[in-house]
């Protein structure tokens, strides 16, 4: 019998309009001596079934909502239509879905899988007509893999996935095998190592889950195609699965716009941007990040490509102390590309980041040559997109600079938004053109 969580009068309003999370003070009444990840049937106080979710006593969302049609149990079946349901999302959405080396297939809450991340890496694509990267045709398709499904490439390619709550640590081999059968990739790596696992009693853990024979897990030197670069994937020891899947249209944006400027690239990590800015056109491409191996990882994505050639340079510092020394050496840049890591990894944290989102802007404003455009991003769930603007208006206020917003940047449609769940919007961004 399915264990009951009774909501407090009043405190389902958020849950009628589709929120997936349930905190520990909207609860009346809540399953006592039960294991996490356990299904639970969540009810009204006055008894109306309004939801099936995992159970998780060390959270303070105690509840993670699976699905709100209570009359279908959760089981291998449910998380096969999950899966499948979501890849058939991202096909529909993206006519170039075959043609992508780094994709997220699922993307927790807004795929109705609270916790649960996976991104697809494909060291080469379908091949279709003798050509590698070329789309397989309907025939091929239909040959190769029941309709409907992705097609596994030739080369290499690996599942990573990431999860981060109770009941995703639940069902990790349902959902594992589930995606496993839903792509024909046999190589599956669990990268589920991110901080927010201690908040659910959950220890760290990473390495190979499945592999095909003679597989012992992802080649040094593994990279994707992107855009038409190369690009390396650290899918051991990267940043959360290995690689910035949701970068990549603001990637090929910047690289459309680096045509004969100066660029910097701040937080530059594996140097995506980096790259994208070369293979442009820019320059010069100055590049700035904290870790020595991440610029090692960069400077080897722009040989992968062939590009440099005198163009690139590279900082090995903080951000913040290196963008006060470009100003004190007086430097201008025509592009300036602002992507730091996650400073609000909770609504604790918002206040504090704002201060860090603030003084980087105004660093970046005054770096930017008049005519300029600032790239600048925020990948903090929560830090909202108007607080953000809010806080990059005051940046620009103090610099000063008069600037005006040209876009709008999010991530592609593999990473879906859902209406009733703004949290899942954590990717912001905002192109800004200075006054000249």
């Amino acid at each position: 019998m399915t264990a009951r969580l009774v909501l407090k009068p009043g405190r389902d309003k958020a849950l009628l309009h589709g929120h997936p999370w349930i905190f520990s003070g909207a609860i009346e009444t809540e399953p006592q001596r039960m294991a996490a990840g356990v299904t639970v049937l969540v009810e009204s106080a006055g008894g109306k079934p309004l939801a099936l979710a995992s159970w998780s006593p060390k959270s303070q969302i105690r509840a993670r909502v699976w699905s709100f049609d209570t009359t279908r149990p959760i089981d291998h079946a449910f998380f096969k239509r999950r899966v499948a349901e979501a890849i058939a999302l991202r096909r529909a959405l993206m006519p170039d879905f075959d043609r992508q080396g780094a994709l997220r297939l699922l993307h927790g809450e807004s795929d109705g899988l609270p916790g649960v991340i996976c991104d697809w890496f494909r060291s080469e694509l379908p091949v279709a007509g003798g050509e590698a990267g070329s789309p397989p045709s309907p025939a091929e398709v239909a040959g190769a893999a029941p309709a409907g499904k992705p097609v596994p490439p030739p080369g290499e390619s690996w599942l990573v996935v990431q999860l981060t709550s109770a009941g995703a640590e639940r069902w990790r081999d349902a959902i594992v095998a589930a995606l496993v059968d839903a792509t024909g990739t046999p190589n599956v790596y669990e990268r589920s190592d991110s901080d927010v696992r201690g908040l659910e009693g959950l220890e760290p853990r990473t390495g190979v889950i499945r592999a095909a024979e003679g597989i012992e897990g992802p080649s040094a030197g593994f990279s994707i195609e992107e855009n038409g670069l190369r690009l390396g994937v650290d899918i051991v020891g990267g940043h959360k699965t290995g690689f910035y899947a949701d970068q990549r249209v603001n990637r090929a944006k910047v690289g459309r716009m680096s045509a004969g400027k100066r660029v910097l690239n701040t937080f530059c990590y594996t140097g995506g941007f980096s790259v994208a800015a070369l293979a442009g056109g820019a320059t010069q491409v100055t590049s700035i990040d904290s870790s020595a191996d991440a610029i090692e990882l960069a400077r080897a994505n722009v040989a992968r490509n062939n590009l440099g050639n005198g163009r690139d340079d590279w900082i090995c510092d903080d951000a913040f102390q290196a963008l006060r020394r470009l100003r004190a050496e007086e430097r201008q840049f025509d592009l300036i590309i602002l992507d730091p890591p996650k400073l609000a990894p909770s609504a604790a944290h918002a206040e504090r980041a704002a201060r860090a989102y603030k003084d980087i802007n105004l660093l970046g404003f005054r770096l930017l040559a008049p005519g300029g455009l600032l790239f600048t991003y925020s990948c903090s769930g929560a830090i909202s997109p108007e607080f953000f603007q809010k806080i990059v208006a005051g940046a620009a206020s103090d610099a000063p600079a008069e600037a005006v917003i040209v876009e709008r940047l999010g991530a592609d449609a593999d990473h879906p938004l859902r209406l009733a769940f703004p949290e899942g919007e954590y990717l912001k961004g905002l192109v800004l053109r200075k006054a000249g």
